[in-house]
């Protein structure tokens, strides 16, 4: 038919329920609240390539649980993958 179907894949990171950061293959968006910015203030460096996340200077308050929720779509799916992480600094 000629048509491409465009999968889109977005990673978005949670710490305690506060979204942290919202990464795309071609974009990033980190810490667009308050709370994200009150606690990871230019700290969190995203790899746009893997959509992995880097948190820089950690600290024994950035202990707790962290979800990262992996979305893959294109015009014929959806699929959401969520993975959990508990994170301890010592």
């Amino acid at each position: 038919s000629g048509e491409t179907k465009e999968t889109i894949k977005v990673m978005t990171w949670y710490f305690h329920d506060i979204l942290i950061a919202n990464i795309s293959r071609d974009q990033s968006e980190i810490c667009t609240n308050d709370r994200c910015k009150d606690r990871f203030r230019d700290r969190l460096e995203p790899d746009l390539e893997k959509g992995s996340l880097t948190i820089t200077n950690i600290n024994i308050t950035d202990s707790g649980p962290y979800e990262l929720k992996i979305t893959i779509r294109n015009s014929s799916f959806c699929i959401t993958r969520v993975k959990r992480f508990n994170v301890t600094v010592f």
